[in-house]
């Protein structure tokens, strides 16, 4: 059977004879068409009409053979605000309503930031602003809400925004006052939640959306305002709910209002937990789940994810906190060596040993040991750390008699165990004893929407700890960052903040060359925008854009750096004899627009 024909609501309203404008059928556009752009700071720029209301509209499919409906390549779902209703209700009942309220919130930061993605894609070369302002049309056009807008600000030279939103018709007030009436506090949870992840991710600084009035207390309308953490003075509050759990930290999403030689030194960043996405929130659930154990933890995933950061807290929020936390890194203590590293060393068990010590596991005792890059263990060593799991009780070295130790391992590697376990480089009896409690920490490229969140931390922290003055990034430096891979995950992007934060000039906006200037290999989305960006070198490698063959010309590529200029220079050729001569064509290619191409291509003399 062929796949199902998929249906845009601007076809039926041109198969209707109606036009977006007045599409009773849905009265979406009618929802969509209420927000007044002449106040927006005196008048929106002409960008700003970008992207439309019919825009917008042609990004909503209808596939009814299949059973499923698309927002560009997003699946939606049609769902009775009476079912969403009737969901709402056993969770606060069941749960309280401050935990329901976390879990809506929740639910509405990850549906906004996947809007805000879809935005960025379509409309790349949107105002920010004007982008920002689309996202009311979304929540209308997905039946949430109509959104009337009173005033909006945001200054791309400090990353500063400010806006001030009416709310209509929310179906939040209506199910949630159909259930409990008139009350004192504010119900629009989704939506907050919306708003706050739809402009943080958009924007690549976080934006923090609070409702000031509410149907459900009794007022005409509901009123939110949204401004950048900084601007408010206790955004943790508002973060407290988009955090699964109160150990993750809501004071790294505010910027302090000190000025960074008034700061005293700044804590460790890798000390904060940071994070909104849910799979992040997931990772805390089972934290918080087998803290309160003494079960052994095993977290896996990729290098720089987090993982001793997460062992950490696990000890931190476990009844052993008041006891020691001892980590080792068995990838960096040699295979001679980390016998007497774990289990200690009697007086004169070898040349050398003229005192005895105790290992890490008596000094771990009580608290907590966590073995870090565990499947670099040799098999030897496997076998000993084997048995001190078993029995509860170590030899040190030299030794003859047996310590008993009370110790929680945690163990954590970015290698695949199972698969060593089948290789035979790992032992199948000491992987079922270290996996009993199994973490997955995702890496950070499959968490992007916390990605806005770790950007403005880690710009706090570094700022004040190099004593800059930096005031944010640049829309091509967010843009970059929500596209980049990150192989190496968040220890990657604290290491390209850091540098951009020393590297960017006083006063100034951290930019593409800021960032990506240690080979790292970027996307051909990152780089045409590095190319758009202005300034500094790039590999060529990295930046070619190919026609869909694959490959250059030659079936090559020229190796080692070039000057930007060259690399645009090579690039814009390549994608118009791609294109056989049409701007319009190799504007595509390279994700741009054709008045840009063009104005490029006729600065290099490429075209007359």
């Amino acid at each position: 059977m062929p796949p199902s024909k998929r249906i845009s609501l601007a076809d039926v309203a041109r198969a209707t004879g109606t036009t977006l404008g007045n599409f009773d059928s849905t009265a979406v556009a009618k929802a969509m068409g209420s927000f007044t752009s002449t106040q927006v700071g005196g008048g929106l720029p002409p960008s700003a009409a970008h992207p439309s209301v019919a825009d917008i509209s042609e990004c909503l499919f209808f596939s009814p053979g299949d059973g499923r409906i698309w927002l560009q390549d997003q699946r939606m779902v049609l769902l009775h605000t009476e079912a969403l209703g009737s969901l709402r209700r056993e969770m606060i009942d069941s749960l309280g309503q401050e935990r329901a309220r976390g879990l809506f919130t929740r639910a509405g930061y990850v549906s906004g930031a996947r809007d805000a993605q879809m935005v960025r894609k379509q409309w790349p070369d949107a105002d920010p602003l004007a982008a920002a302002i689309a996202g009311t049309r979304l929540h209308a056009l997905e039946g949430v809400v109509k959104v009337e807008l009173v005033r909006a600000s945001y200054d791309p030279d400090t990353s500063r925004y400010e806006g001030e939103f009416l709310w209509h018709n929310a179906s939040e007030d209506d199910e949630h006052i159909a259930a409990y009436g008139i009350g004192g506090s504010p119900a629009c949870w989704m939506q907050v939640g919306y708003a706050t992840g739809y402009v943080s991710t958009l924007l690549g600084c976080l934006v923090v959306f609070r409702e000031i009035e509410c149907r459900s207390m009794g007022d005409a309308h509901c009123r939110v305002l949204g401004k950048s953490a900084e601007l408010w003075d206790d955004v943790e509050e508002d973060m407290r709910y988009l955090n699964a759990k109160e150990f993750v930290d809501t004071a790294a999403y505010a910027r302090p209002a000190a000025s960074a030689a008034e700061l005293p030194t700044a804590a460790v960043a890798g000390d904060a937990m940071v994070g909104a996405s849910s799979a992040f929130n997931a990772a805390c659930h089972q934290l918080s789940r087998v803290a309160r154990t003494s079960a052994t933890v095993l977290f896996t995933g990729e290098s720089g994810v987090g993982k001793e950061k997460f062992a950490s807290m696990l000890h931190k929020i476990s009844p052993r906190k008041d006891q020691p936390f001892v980590a080792v890194n068995c990838a960096a203590i040699p295979d001679t060596l980390i016998e007497s590293e774990l289990f200690g060393v009697e007086r004169g068990a070898y040349t050398g040993a003229s005192q005895s010590r105790p290992g890490r596991f008596e000094r771990a005792s009580g608290g907590t040991l966590f073995l870090d890059e565990i499947g670099t263990l040799s098999f030897v060593a496997q076998g000993k750390l084997l048995r001190a799991l078993q029995e509860g009780e170590i030899e040190r070295v030299g030794g003859t008699r047996s310590i008993a130790v009370d110790v929680r391992v945690v163990a954590a590697t970015n290698e695949a165990l199972r698969q060593a376990v089948r290789n035979g480089t790992f032992r199948e009896d000491l992987f079922f004893r270290l996996n009993v409690f199994p973490i997955h920490l995702p890496p950070l490229r499959e968490r992007r929407d916390d990605i806005p969140l770790l950007m403005n931390h880690f710009l706090n922290h570094y700022r004040h700890k190099h004593a800059c003055q930096v005031r944010g990034f640049s829309q091509a430096a967010v843009r970059a960052l929500l596209n980049y891979d990150f192989p190496g995950n968040i220890r990657e992007l604290q290491n390209l903040v850091e540098r951009a934060v020393i590297t960017a000039d006083t006063d100034g906006l951290i930019d593409l060359h800021h960032l990506f200037t240690s080979g790292e290999t970027l996307s051909e989305e990152v780089m045409t925008l590095r190319l758009q960006a202005g300034s500094g070198t790039l590999n060529l490698n990295a930046a070619r854009v190919v026609p869909e063959t694959g490959s250059d010309s030659n079936g090559s590529s020229k190796p080692g750096p070039q000057t930007l200029e060259q690399t645009e220079i090579e690039t814009l050729q390549r994608a118009i004899t791609a294109a056989h001569g049409n701007l319009s064509a190799a504007a595509r290619l390279l994700n741009t627009t054709r008045p840009k191409l063009a104005y490029r291509a006729r600065k290099h003399g490429l075209i007359d």
